[in-house]
């Protein structure tokens, strides 16, 4: 496994390879999967990465760029990440690995941060894993929540973590049968 780090990312130094990097790759699992370069700077221009409450970084293997990572909601105590990983870093546990890098980035530098949560579509079964192997607990199943064009809607699935299970060592669990 590479070596994985996060570098934020620096407008607007960072604006060509941020729009570069999501109108050149795929992400079939995404709302868009194939954002155009005009798409890809509106993210940018809208604060994706350094609006208020939000925060992006590069996600780095070996110092290479395979991804990015943008964070929204970090004003609340439950912030909202989005991973993509190019094409060609999908399928060798980067996924996996760059969780609890993101966790640990989030947490020490986002003091009233008290969850982290993803969501992914039913059929995205690699970032499932990659979150359950990360240790993120799956705390709701929306039927037909997330939208696919030309077709039926999916489920969307979401996973979380606790900054006070992470400091624990421990995993809080869901109280699924909890009515009386």
């Amino acid at each position: 496994m590479p070596a994985l780090t996060l570098r934020p990312v620096e407008r607007p130094r960072d604006d060509d390879a941020f729009v570069e990097f999501l109108s050149a790759h795929e992400f079939p699992f995404h709302m868009q999967p194939r954002p155009t370069a005009e798409e890809a700077h509106k993210r940018l221009t809208s604060g994706i990465v350094d609006g208020p409450g939000a925060f992006g970084c590069w996600v780095l293997a070996d110092g290479e760029m395979v991804g990015i990572v943008t964070l929204e909601d970090l004003e609340d105590d439950t912030a909202l990440i989005d991973l993509r990983l190019a094409e060609d870093a999908r399928g060798r546990g980067i996924g996996t690995a760059i969780l609890p890098v993101i966790v640990r980035e989030v947490f020490d530098r986002f003091p009233t941060v008290r969850k982290l949560e993803g969501q992914t579509r039913e059929d995205n079964v690699a970032m499932r894993r990659a979150f359950r192997r990360a240790g993120w607990v799956k705390e709701a199943h929306y039927r037909e929540g997330w939208p696919v064009a030309g077709g039926q809607p999916l489920a969307s699935v979401a996973y979380a973590i606790l900054r006070s299970d992470v400091q624990s060592g421990t995993t809080t669990p869901v109280p699924w049968d909890d009515e009386p």
